[in-house]
């Protein structure tokens, strides 16, 4: 618990050092180091105290400090001469070939250290590795390289990683990544930003396929020498083609058979230098998702009310709505398909518990076989029970991809205006939803006969610049009608008038309730005006009649800031099968029932989007220790003495992870079951 918890505050303005715990200003080039800092300790495994921040050199009559230095494991005395790795970090404005702060001054200071055999310099967008060597004339220079050597020195890793060398992303690394390669090919091929990406994908498909194809050694890398050549780079792009054949073949409803990767073989080189060393299938699903979803949103985001949900806000909904492992999920305005990730994993999880449990064994523990056998399985219950509908088929694309590279589960992401009359549904969509719900197309008649799904966790688009005006489509819809409130009863009364236009949110919830089975539930994000405006107290009214209403999530303001301010709940219904609304209708009144309510107050960023830490009570961030990727203890070198510090870490103000908690404790004295 927090109140049991050791906390030292920040003051305003600074950030508490990774490395050596001392307090610095928070600049975004202290960001950029942060970053690094953390990756050489978690990925590259240096221990912290061969790690020196800041350290003074001696060029001339001259002392600047490098950013990040590293010396030898069991070196005793940290002189210049002793210096084996140097990093400099720049804020993402200062270019690589900036006179004064690029690369320059890193080979100068690497010059300056006769022992330096590497230098990296990155701003965070860019990265550039170098390896120091004397030539036959005895001169100083430098040859590129795919990354700086980890803590055991092992350079094959370095050109060609193997399958147990592969790291686990850390963090914001992952994002840094993509960004970095989505940059490079945006400048160095001319694309613009959308196209870039796709073909960014490309290369992270080829990427996961290597990784899966078990036991054959990987074929996604490329050597230092093979960058920095022409030949070498077309080697490079003749290998990643080769795995882009066997990625068509198994994704024919993502990629067409005649499609290629578009990059030049040099771009096509850098990024697979810098993708190589990480296992996409292993790095945890949030950090994944994160870096995903993110550079998704900044290309593919439309002008159709699109805004896509916090990863925090959609694993408490998941969480509070439980989806079971033989459930069919729906998220019916998909996105780039947060929403049934976080779904599936937390499926997943409980199928993987199942497993092991079943086969007496522990999945640490777990051979080749087994986990073979245990991902067949998550592609089985993928494909039958996992579905996302779109209107805008980059985003089902996207999704597609999200899908694959998180779960192998990319079938059933359909690309449709859902809210069309199933009659209007495509021939291809038609056939393929119905296809992977085992029944005949011809069930998917009309509004009345399209409920197949347990569960739906949905964000639908907002919008009164995007409202709904066919006729055709407005009069499958009860809450498309004109209501009219009787004054004596207060009671809405819905009229055989329809309204000129809808926004497409209130289509969405009664389409949402059409698509659920009798008793099956949904978690759905709307705007507040929908829950508390007078004048739409008839949508509460069909609300009430249609469902139980299980619980109300008020989210704080900024939830969907930067790029939305709209104030929005969260609600989650359970559809009323037929039987219990044929006995309130013959009572002549509501079954009575409580509703779980809950106001999230801190949501863990502000209204630009940075990150929001806990305070104490002079407004100072608190810090706890961090026991969870390294030891909580770190050494440092102060002077001719070795400091024991106690690794620490900032806590985000989000009180979404508590939600689910209540909500379950709740549930389980109200009876509910699921």
């Amino acid at each position: 618990m927090m109140s049991e918890t050791k906390v030292i505050v920040i003051p305003d303005g600074k950030i508490c050092d990774y490395i050596d715990g001392k307090f610095r200003n928070d600049t975004p080039e202290e960001y950029v180091r942060q970053t690094i800092e953390k990756r050489l300790v978690n990925e590259h495994k240096y221990a912290p105290e061969q790690i020196a921040i800041e350290y003074t050199l001696q060029l001339g009559s001259r002392k600047p400090r490098a950013d990040i230095v590293i010396f030898d494991t069991n070196c005793k005395k940290r002189g210049q001469e002793n210096v084996r790795l140097m990093i400099e970090c720049k804020k993402e404005t200062i270019d690589a070939g900036n006179v004064k702060e690029g690369v320059e001054q890193l080979k100068s200071y690497m010059s300056a250290c006769p022992n330096c055999e590497w230098g990296m310099w990155t701003n965070g967008r860019q990265k550039e590795v170098f390896r120091k060597y004397i030539n036959a004339q005895e001169q100083i220079e430098f040859m590129d390289y795919n990354d700086i050597p980890s803590a055991d020195g092992n350079l094959d890793d370095v050109n060609r990683p193997k399958r147990i060398s592969l790291k686990n992303a850390y963090e914001d690394n992952l994002l840094f990544v993509f960004k970095t390669c989505h940059n490079h090919i945006h400048i160095n091929d001319g694309l613009q930003k959308q196209p870039a990406f796709f073909e960014l994908l490309k290369v992270i498909f080829c990427k996961i396929e290597d990784e899966r194809n078990i036991p054959a050694p990987l074929e996604f890398y490329t050597t230092s020498e093979e960058r920095s050549n022409p030949d070498g780079q077309l080697t490079v792009y003749k290998r990643i083609a080769k795995i882009f054949e066997r990625v068509k073949k198994k994704q024919g409803k993502i990629f067409d058979p005649y499609d290629e990767i578009k990059l030049s073989p040099r771009s096509l080189a850098y990024i697979v230098s810098e993708i190589q060393k990480y296992s996409l299938l292993n790095t945890n699903v949030d950090i994944k998702g994160k870096a995903y979803e993110e550079i998704v949103g900044a290309n593919l985001r439309g002008d159709r009310g699109e805004f896509f949900t916090p990863r925090n806000v959609m694993k408490m909904v998941v969480e509070m709505i439980n989806p079971a492992i033989d459930e069919k999920v729906l998220d019916s305005s998909c996105g780039t398909g947060g929403f049934l990730v976080t779904a599936m994993t937390h499926a997943i999880l409980q199928l993987e518990k199942d497993y092991a449990d079943a086969i007496g064994v522990k999945k640490e523990n777990w051979d080749n076989d087994t986990i073979r056998i245990f991902q067949d399985k998550v592609s089985e219950m993928a494909a039958s029970n996992y579905f996302g509908f779109d209107i805008n088929p980059d985003l089902v694309k996207a999704t597609k991809m999200n899908m694959v590279m998180n779960n192998d589960g990319s079938g059933n992401i359909l690309q449709a205006n859902s809210l069309l009359p199933p009659y209007e549904w495509s021939d291809e969509f038609r056939n393929k939803l119905a296809e992977a719900l085992g029944i005949d197309k011809n069930a998917l008649r009309n509004h009345n006969t399209i409920g197949y799904f347990h569960v739906i966790v949905t964000n639908p688009p907002f919008g009164s610049k995007i409202p709904v005006k066919d006729k055709n489509v407005l009069e499958q819809y009860e809450l498309a009608h004109i209501w009219v409130n009787d004054k004596e009863s207060g009671v809405w009364i819905k009229t055989q008038k329809l309204q000129s236009s809808v926004p497409p949110e209130i289509l969405f919830i009664e389409r949402c309730t059409q698509l659920l089975v009798p008793g099956g539930r949904m978690g759905i994000v709307l705007p507040d005006s929908l829950l508390g405006s007078p004048g739409l107290g008839y949508i509460r009214e069909w609300l009430i009649q249609n469902h139980r209403i299980v619980a109300s999530i008020d989210l704080h303001a900024d939830t969907f800031q930067p790029r939305n301010g709209t104030q929005t709940s969260v609600l989650f219904l359970q559809k009323k099968t037929q039987e219990q609304k044929d006995i309130e209708e013959k009572r002549g009144e509501m079954s009575d029932y409580n509703i779980f309510m809950a106001m999230v107050e801190k949501i863990g960023h502000d209204k630009r989007g940075n990150p929001i830490f806990k305070r104490d009570k002079e407004g100072n961030e608190i810090l706890i220790p961090d026991t969870e990727h390294v030891s909580a203890q770190q050494v440092t070198r102060e002077g001719d003495k070795m400091v024991s510090h106690e690794r620490k870490k900032k806590v985000e103000d989000d009180q979404t992870p508590f939600v689910p908690v209540l909500f379950a404790e709740w549930k389980r004295q109200e009876g509910i079951a699921w």
